[in-house]
């Protein structure tokens, strides 16, 4: 890129940050912090929270262990342990069996959401990430970083059917629930398309400019995707049926997670340097920035409550300096809300 378009680029994302200062924070704010105390193993580590709305659980990846809690009260009802390191979990409600990604143990352990014991552990492949149940298919779509493919899983027989080769190092998944999954493709800088009967890649979508996708959510009333990328960091918006990029705008670094929400036509986007950006649908083709929740550093992981429309996020208390470290025993989630 010439030097002059650089200059013009950097002027208009430090404009666009002092519009998002300035801008309504659209009434949330902290509600309550909870303590989680520490986790089997030396190093402190989190990353995804699944919302289950009917049973009213959430459940938090934290290290060796997913800590389950009470939606509405927010206490503490279980450990599921033994893990290497936890990632992402996924719910099959009719099945009352939650699945869970081991990223250091290349799998998927399968577990009962009555008596939180795993039944069964599924070998998958090394660097097991984000994982997604699509209604459509009926199917488990556990997504590899490190090994570029996707475990499919049928989560009845609770084996993999099908290893789909991605490419590049997947990143978060969501699913329409009409017979496509969206996944961020971080390596190859697009959003892979997968077609959940024929269980293949039907699509990929540049999201350019933005680079390294790895948040992701949907708008599926109105078919629209929502990538966040780390390189440069931004939003940006694309139509899931032709993958148009519609609308793109700037967020701080370390983005890690994104949800919308339906009922208000909202956007909300998690950062490591400690912010939710919070953008608005006007239209099916316009999204509008309506500010920025400060919250913690490190709270760059993210879930919404579909019942109270809570933002529930995850950070500890971190070391100073330029290589901050999680402090072991100080994982917390914080709780926002109207």
């Amino acid at each position: 890129m010439p030097i002059h378009k650089s200059l013009c680029v950097i002027v208009i994302v430090q404009l666009s940050f002092l519009v998002l200062g300035q801008s309504s924070k659209a009434g949330y704010h902290l509600l309550k912090t909870v303590p989680l105390g520490a986790a089997a193993g030396t190093n402190e580590y989190f990353d995804y929270l699944t919302v289950d709305s009917s049973d009213r659980r959430i459940y938090v990846a934290h290290g060796s262990e997913v800590k389950v809690l009470n939606a509405d009260d927010f206490s503490i009802i279980g450990t599921i342990p033994g893990f290497n390191r936890s990632h992402g979990i996924a719910i099959v409600q009719g099945l009352n069996r939650g699945f869970i990604t081991d990223g250091e143990a290349g799998s998927v352990s399968v577990f009962d959401t009555k008596s939180l014991k795993i039944t069964k552990v599924i070998k998958t492949y090394p660097d097991a990430d984000g994982i997604v149940y699509d209604s459509a298919s009926k199917l488990i779509f556990a997504f590899n970083g490190d090994s570029k493919n996707v475990s499919v899983i049928d989560p009845v027989k609770q084996v993999v059917v099908k290893t789909i080769p991605l490419g590049g190092g997947p990143e978060q998944p969501v699913s329409d629930g009409q017979g496509r999954v969206f996944d961020n493709n971080e390596e190859r800088n697009d959003v892979v398309v997968i077609d959940t009967h024929m269980l293949s890649i039907v699509k990929r979508w540049p999201v350019a400019p933005a680079k390294e996708p790895v948040a992701i959510a949907m708008d599926k009333e109105r078919r629209r995707v929502f990538s966040a990328s780390r390189g440069p960091s931004l939003l940006v918006m694309l139509d899931a049926d032709t993958g148009k990029s519609l609308e793109t705008f700037p967020i701080t670094a370390g983005v890690d997670g994104a949800v919308f929400d339906p009922e208000s036509k909202t956007v909300f986007c998690s950062t490591r340097q400690g912010y939710i950006h919070i953008f608005r649908e006007l239209s099916a083709n316009k999204l509008t920035p309506l500010g920025t929740i400060r919250t913690q550093y490190g709270a760059k992981t993210m879930a919404m409550d579909p019942k109270t429309h809570n933002l529930i996020l995850i950070t500890a208390d971190f070391t100073a300096g330029s290589n901050r470290r999680a402090k072991r025993g100080t994982a917390q989630l914080l709780v926002y809300g109207e």
